[in-house]
């Protein structure tokens, strides 16, 4: 029997150390999934950088957030990196849907043997026309995604092309910005659907010494700005037609 909306049990796996991101983060993966907060258990690899595979058990998806603190290419400092890219191969196996953003499509490009490279400057930032591929038309998530849609994109690190096994789904002329794991209910995406033009703001405000050149840069990215509804309807649709239509399994 299908579950109702109000029945689904997520785990959020974060990779955030500042309180504030962690909160706004969770609430704005139940926003856009159209979820209540109180449905989703947290699984922050700061706080458990360690731990058994099975701890997606009774979940009915994982979502993988982004990360301003930590780095795919710096396992050595952050040892949570290799855990998690083997619980990523994990929920593969056992065909446990996934969606993963950010931080955690790098997880999945490195822990399915592709590339992930480092930008230490003219890095994709603020909100980007993000194109689809021809594979999309078939894609459930991305099958009425229109060809230049917004999305918020923040990374210093990105990947090339998408891992063999998978299928891209859209990119920019800088990166691949989203791909499917054939075989397989597993998405991931290089921008943020989870994040909008609001958020984006509080965000780059908040880590504007990370990722902008002072108070002048900062303000040209979030006054050129837009709003981001096709991406962030992603989530919902991820909802609605992997876990409760069960589309994208095979």
């Amino acid at each position: 029997m299908n579950k109702h909306r109000s029945q689904l049990r997520i785990l959020l796996m974060q990779i955030r150390d500042e309180p504030l991101t962690r909160q706004e983060e969770l609430q704005s993966f139940a926003q856009f999934c159209e979820l209540e907060a109180r449905q989703f258990d947290i699984l922050n690899l700061f706080d458990t950088p360690r731990f058994d595979h099975r701890v997606v058990e009774g979940y009915d998806a994982l979502f993988v957030g982004g990360s301003s603190e930590a780095s795919v290419l710096e396992p050595d400092a952050y040892p949570f990196v290799i855990h998690a890219q083997g619980l990523l191969r994990h929920c593969i196996a056992i065909k446990k849907p996934v969606f993963a953003s950010c931080f955690g499509h790098q997880l999945a490009v490195m822990a399915l043997g592709g590339e992930i490279v480092h930008d230490a400057q003219d890095f994709e930032m603020g909100t980007l026309p993000i194109q689809v591929t021809a594979a999309a038309q078939n894609d459930p998530l991305y099958r009425d995604t229109p060809a230049g849609f917004h999305a918020v994109a923040v990374h210093r690190e990105r990947a090339l092309e998408a891992p063999q096994g998978c299928t891209s789904l859209a990119y920019t002329a800088a990166c691949n910005h989203a791909f499917k794991v054939e075989g397989a209910p597993f998405w991931t995406t290089q921008f943020h659907p989870e994040v909008d033009k609001r958020v984006l703001v509080e965000r780059l405000t908040l880590y504007k010494a990370k990722y902008t050149n002072g108070d002048g840069h900062l303000q040209q990215v979030l006054d050129s700005a837009v709003d981001t509804p096709e991406s962030n309807d992603l989530l919902r649709k991820f909802v609605d037609r992997v876990l409760l239509a069960g589309e994208g399994r095979d």
